[in-house]
């Protein structure tokens, strides 16, 4: 018998256990896919907001009124002078606009809707006015794949899919096993440590092909996402993911007793990468002070491979730091549990 054999049927053992989970079904497969909808129907392209504009009832507030037509993007109401002040206060228009022989423009600086109602405001009443563009310029407007949120989101729900699944369906295995008393009866098995931890991990790595598959179709038929990189890349890169999410998820989990011990342990070191690493908006938002703890977290070095992977076609070779410090980070954490595991 081959020593990899033991190993093998208890990968075997794993996927049976996991196929009759339906839970795991809801959790790896349908749950993305629901957030994906959520979030693309909340951000999917649409045309460009009106600027509210509240114009104060005074001498000239036509004028101004006209100046600022809906075909503009506008969308103005004549109100009075403490009618605007409210309205500016709880965010019902982004500008006041007091006529006058001069304008007065009332509005919120730390509001950018408000600093741009500003500009176009200006803009437009200046054109009203008879203002002559010194140049001449046309617009393209370019919204394509690729440059939508829905294109950068769906990278980082497989990311943070990969995390929670290497987190929670390796580390919650075990502390409920080891709750249940079922690995003191392994104890007595001729069962090396290594293949009883290694198989778990295999089994949810097997598992990632078929999450990421899903989430990547549904993707390119709801969404039209556009796939620029090999699929085999992102299939390494997915497989990588969750090499290392479930060495941390066995390094958490590897001696605790207590399933509430176990939560909360798992969501402290889920919880900086749900923030920091670039599920739903860029990690380039965090001050420069920052970036070096943040470009470490294994999770944010998958987001940014599995972006440039499928939105910008990257190839492996280019990407070997952030797959560098996946590895380490997969190693270190399966020698670390490896190493303190233990059955009761």
């Amino acid at each position: 018998m081959s020593r990899r054999h033991p190993f093998l049927l208890l990968v075997l053992a794993r996927m049976r256990e996991l196929m009759r989970e339906p839970e795991v079904v809801f959790w790896v497969f349908v749950f993305p896919i629901l957030l994906a909808v959520g979030l693309g129907v909340a951000f999917r392209n649409k045309p460009p907001d009106e600027i509210a504009v509240g114009v104060v009832a005074a001498a000239g507030s036509d004028r101004v009124v006209s100046a600022l037509p809906p075909a503009g993007g506008f969308r103005v109401v004549t109100i009075s002078a403490d009618e605007a002040a409210d309205r500016l206060r709880l965010g019902k228009v982004a500008l006041v606009v007091v006529p006058g022989p001069s304008y007065e423009y009332r509005y919120d600086p730390t509001r950018p809707d408000s600093v741009l109602a500003r500009l176009k405001v200006h803009d437009a009443l200046e054109r009203a006015a008879g203002r002559a563009d010194p140049v001449e310029v046309h617009e393209t407007l370019v919204t394509e794949p690729g440059a939508r949120y829905i294109d950068f989101l769906i990278p980082g729900l497989l990311g943070m899919n990969i995390m929670s699944g290497g987190m929670w369906g390796v580390g919650f295995l075990l502390v409920d096993m080891r709750s249940r008393r079922l690995l003191k009866r392994l104890v007595a098995t001729p069962m090396r440590r290594a293949d009883f931890l290694g198989a778990i991990m295999t089994s949810r790595m097997i598992l990632v092909f078929a999450e990421m598959a899903l989430l990547l179709f549904f993707g390119w038929l709801v969404f039209h996402l556009v796939i620029q990189g090999s699929l085999w890349t992102i299939t390494l890169l997915a497989v990588l993911g969750a090499f290392v999410f479930s060495g941390l998820g066995l390094l958490v989990a590897c001696r605790t007793a207590k399933i509430e011990t176990a939560s909360g342990l798992m969501n402290l070191v889920m919880l900086p990468m749900f923030v920091c690493s670039g599920i739903f908006f860029s990690p380039d938002r965090f001050p420069a002070a920052v970036q070096p703890l943040v470009k470490a977290l294994p999770l944010t070095a998958l987001n940014d491979a599995l972006r440039a992977t499928i939105l910008e076609g990257a190839t492996l070779p280019s990407q070997s730091g952030r797959i560098l410090l996946m590895l380490a980070w997969g190693l270190v954490s399966f020698a670390v549990a490896l190493k303190i595991f233990r059955w009761n």
